[in-house]
């Protein structure tokens, strides 16, 4: 059938070689829809990002690009404002008519940490193209933090689809009618729209400024940074927000969504003439996102920064949009506690490291 691969299948792929490792693969990184991806032992520092572009392997190209070569095994410090490239443990030979798409787990992108695939052959970021074989890179870019990476972690994942699996308008309102996806009205154009919220039910905290010069965030180290020493709260009672050129923000959707257990989704932009900043995701949703939590859904934590002029978000304005796909099969698990999902029930919230 086709749809999203759920996690029986991308086992299923693993025991059949399509889906390999250096190290064997564990069982944590395969989640309901998609399979976590780890880094290698070794990084390169690059002066510029690129692509292999077509017919060309992204080992020839990397003396062009390299600067130094870093060993990982001890741990080491990925620079603000550097681009580095990192091998991954995992390699693909996909069977005809599979293709994937890979996104920055949630984590990752709530720490500004620009992390996208890239692969031999590649002509895009992020995008594998149907029955693709060959090695996976991470090319990784701190925007806002210094992070301290090992081999082994889990920045970004892999999601795999065969045939046409997204669903168009009038199937998302089906879909609705039977099992709402939001509270309230869905406004559903090329997606299911969601907006930003700066009119707290309770108190004035709207959002979070990433702070600059800040120390370096270990990316194992969970709940254990004070959230003060890395960002700015952000205050109003106005319903209205000035984003500042260049700095990074979390905010919060105003919507409360919920994903089946047969749909995945993945956020994508609204338009991108509605102003002077980008919403830019960890963009899949899981298979049960939403659903269970006091039946009210989760909000979607919004990661944006301001382009070149300051730019006034105004509350219940539309910055977004869930694409929502059909899933090949239910997965056998859902997201949510059972698999120690971090985000489920959600509202703004900063990454598992800070407390």
């Amino acid at each position: 059938m086709n749809g999203v691969l759920p996690d029986s299948e991308i086992r299923d792929l693993i025991h059949q070689g399509a889906i390999s490792a250096q190290t064997e693969i564990i069982p944590e990184q395969i989640q309901p829809a998609s399979l976590d991806l780890r880094l290698g032992h070794k990084a390169y520092r690059l002066r510029a990002s690129f692509l292999a572009g077509r017919g060309q392997r992204i080992e020839d190209r990397l003396n062009d690009f390299q600067m130094h070569e870093m060993d990982l095994g001890g741990g080491a410090v990925l620079e603000r404002g550097c681009v580095y490239l990192v091998p991954l443990n995992e390699r693909l030979s996909l069977p005809p008519g599979l293709t994937a798409v890979a996104n920055a787990k949630s984590s990752t992108g709530r720490l500004d940490l620009l992390t996208r695939l890239v692969t031999d052959d590649g002509t895009e970021f992020d995008r594998l193209p149907d029955g693709y074989s060959g090695p996976l890179y991470a090319e990784i870019c701190p925007r806002s933090f210094s992070v301290l990476v090992r081999p082994g972690m889990r920045l970004n994942q892999l999601r795999l689809r065969r045939g046409q699996a997204v669903l168009s308008d009038q199937e998302l309102r089906d879909l609705n009618a039977r099992e709402p996806l939001v509270e309230g009205e869905a406004l559903i154009d090329h997606g299911l729209g969601f907006s930003v919220d700066l009119r707290p039910a309770r108190g004035d905290l709207v959002g979070y400024r990433a702070r600059p010069h800040s120390g370096v965030i270990d990316l194992d180290r969970i709940a254990q940074y004070p959230a003060a020493d890395f960002w700015d709260e952000l205050h109003t009672t106005e319903g209205r927000l000035i984003l500042d050129p260049g700095a990074f923000y979390i905010l919060v959707s105003r919507e409360s969504v919920a994903i089946p257990a047969d749909c995945a989704a993945e956020m994508a932009p609204y338009l991108a003439m509605v102003g002077e900043f980008r919403v830019h995701y960890a963009g899949f949703f899981d298979p049960g996102f939403g659903i269970g939590s006091s039946g009210a859904g989760s909000r979607g934590v919004l990661e944006v920064r301001c382009h070149e002029a300051p730019f006034v978000l105004e509350h219940g304005q539309v910055v977004g949009r869930l694409v929502y796909e059909r899933m090949a099969a239910r997965p056998d698990r859902l997201y949510g506690a059972g698999i120690k999902s971090n985000y489920q029930g959600q509202g703004l919230k900063l990454a598992k490291q800070f407390v």
